[in-house]
């Protein structure tokens, strides 16, 4: 370079100056210069007619106005070499950062124009002792919709909200200027465009607890603060479920009681609860909140348990509470009790023998009447009329009539009804008479079947005797799942049913969405993956979906209890 003193009408300011706003702002100089004079060579460039200022051009307006009222003398000037615009656009982007800050847009222009010389944001922090990150910010103003960013130079918008749009997408950013050119139209800004952007769930990257790398989820860093979302929180939930019931499972394996995870939103309150050890049958209690951070608290039972735990320890005999509700369990203890009655209408042998049991210990029901079969609800005693078990029953009714000859408007057509007058034992002894013995233990048979109670432990020895299948005499419906309350044991139904992807995908969702998805399999409106399911408690043995053994209504009276032991 070389120092020569240059006119002020041969100097004009060169394109390659980055400071394109607060030139004009020169008015803490003009009073120093006509003081001192200008103390700092300009940087200049020789043109074919003239000089361009590279760095300096606070200095040349500042001496512009002072000769508007004096003569000022040439001016002291560095001349640069020809031809290498990245070096002129550094040399006046150290100048102007060390003084009067610029316009960040100044910046992000002189920056880009760097970038497009072939500077690397690295090389363009070190050149002028600022953080890559500074530099990062600065170029991401590059993304914004030209309107935008002209409006964010004009001081229209709020800082706040350029640093959040540099997240959007260019259809996002235009569909945002709409809304700002409507004077009619809500306009979302702070967190409110946040939540606009990410559709109400801005998930940090942070709140995951799987391998974000060796995903292919879009990232969207914010480069104002410290945080990155995901950009799609639908296929985020599907990773972030799927580790999720990774994580129940390994807590299982490793001997916790139960795993369970609270509906999205719900906060674990410690002090409804009580610490449990895992060895004494403690809890793992998940919460996840709406932004996806999920927690987990190790060893607890809930307050009611450890109180049921208390009683049960200070009196033995207390039952450990079912996880089926008494309506729920009401439901499945009838629709057994029937399928199991109608198998035990062909095994003679079998109804034989429990009738030689209820004589020799004799049992709550016999007086050889029909169990009334009480519904907890009318929906339930309507839903029995499907039960193949109950037409069967009541088709060997009819038949069972006929063959002792009794006509319908006879009160003992209906045998064992409840409300029916009890036969003439003489009369009834005189029509067995006549019979065959197959057709005498085909009428034993039936009243041991009608008059076996539906709250009997033998219904579980029974069905599992007999093999008895519930597909040949029940099939899922709605009323079913609608009792069902417990929101783990539905998911582990959605799994046996829709297939374990698809609990994975809903584990955290509430009752009434898992009720959605069974009845979708049921109406076929979702394909299920197991089209001969049946839920666990309809099984011979009867299963269980927490652990917890079905209450069952059992009569205890009479040895019932310990004739099914």
């Amino acid at each position: 370079m070389t120092l020569q003193h240059i006119n002020i009408d041969k100097l004009s300011v060169s394109p390659l100056n980055v400071r394109k706003q607060g030139a004009k702002d020169c008015d803490d100089l003009i009073a120093s210069i006509r003081a001192l004079g200008v103390l700092q060579p300009l940087l200049v460039r020789a043109l074919e007619d003239g000089f361009e200022v590279i760095a300096g051009q606070r200095r040349l307006n500042a001496c512009r106005i002072i000769a508007e009222d004096c003569d000022i003398d040439p001016l002291p000037c560095l001349i640069m070499t020809e031809g290498d615009d990245a070096a002129a656009i550094e040399a006046s982007l150290a100048e102007n950062i060390e003084r009067l800050p610029m316009d960040e847009v100044d910046q992000y222009k002189a920056f880009a124009k760097l970038i497009k010389e072939g500077r690397e944001p690295t090389d363009i922090a070190a050149t002028f002792g600022i953080t890559e990150r500074m530099v990062s910010q600065r170029l991401a103003l590059g993304r914004l919709h030209p309107p935008i960013l002209n409006a964010y130079r004009k001081d229209e918008l709020h800082a706040r909200d350029i640093r959040i749009l540099t997240m959007a997408s260019l259809k996002q950013q235009k569909e945002w200027w709409a809304l700002v050119k409507d004077k009619d139209a809500y306009v979302p800004t702070g967190q409110r465009l946040k939540d606009w952007l990410f559709g109400g769930a801005h998930i940090p990257v942070a709140n995951a607890i799987f391998d974000v790398e060796a995903t292919t989820l879009h990232i969207v860093s914010d480069l104002f603060g410290t945080d990155a979302y995901f950009a799609d929180s639908t296929r985020f939930w599907i990773h972030q479920n799927d580790a999720l019931l990774k994580a129940v499972e390994t807590y299982k394996e490793a001997g916790w009681a139960q795993v369970v995870v609270l509906d999205e939103g719900a906060y674990f309150a410690t002090w409804d609860h009580r610490k449990t050890p895992k060895s004494d049958g403690g809890k793992v209690f998940v919460t996840r909140s709406h932004q996806g951070e999920i927690a987990f608290y190790e060893g607890y039972i809930t307050n009611a348990e450890a109180k049921q735990r208390d009683r049960a320890k200070a009196d033995p005999t207390t039952k450990p509470q079912s996880e089926l509700t008494k309506a729920a369990q009401n439901y499945v203890d009838l629709h057994r009790h029937a399928a199991v009655r109608a198998d035990l209408l062909g095994q003679s042998g079998i109804a034989l023998r429990l009738i030689a049991a209820h004589l020799m210990a004799g049992s709550s029901l016999w007086r050889v009447e029909a169990d009334p079969q009480k519904a907890a609800k009318p929906e339930i005693a309507d839903s029995l009329e499907w039960n193949t078990g109950q037409a069967t029953m009541e088709q060997e009714r009819e038949d069972i009539a006929k063959l002792l000859g009794l006509d319908d408007s006879s009160p003992l057509a209906n045998i064992n009804a409840e409300w029916a007058p009890r036969p003439c034992i003489s009369e009834m002894f005189a029509t067995l008479q006549d019979l065959s013995d197959a057709d005498v233990a085909r009428v034993l048979t039936f009243l041991m079947a009608d008059s076996l109670s539906a709250k009997s432990p033998l219904i579980e020895t029974l069905g599992k005797d007999m093999q008895t299948d519930m597909r040949q005499h029940w099939t899922p419906e709605p009323l079913f799942f609608d009792l069902v309350r417990d929101k783990q044991v539905l998911n582990g139904m959605v799994g046996e049913y829709a297939g374990d992807t698809v609990a994975a995908e809903n584990i955290t969702e509430t009752a009434k969405t898992q009720r959605a998805i069974l009845s979708a399999c049921l109406e076929g409106t979702r394909d299920p993956e197991n089209t001969e399911w049946m839920p666990a408690y309809m099984g011979f043995p009867q299963g269980t979906y927490l652990g917890v053994p079905c209450a069952g209504e059992v009569l205890e009276a009479n040895g019932e209890v310990a004739q099914a032991a």
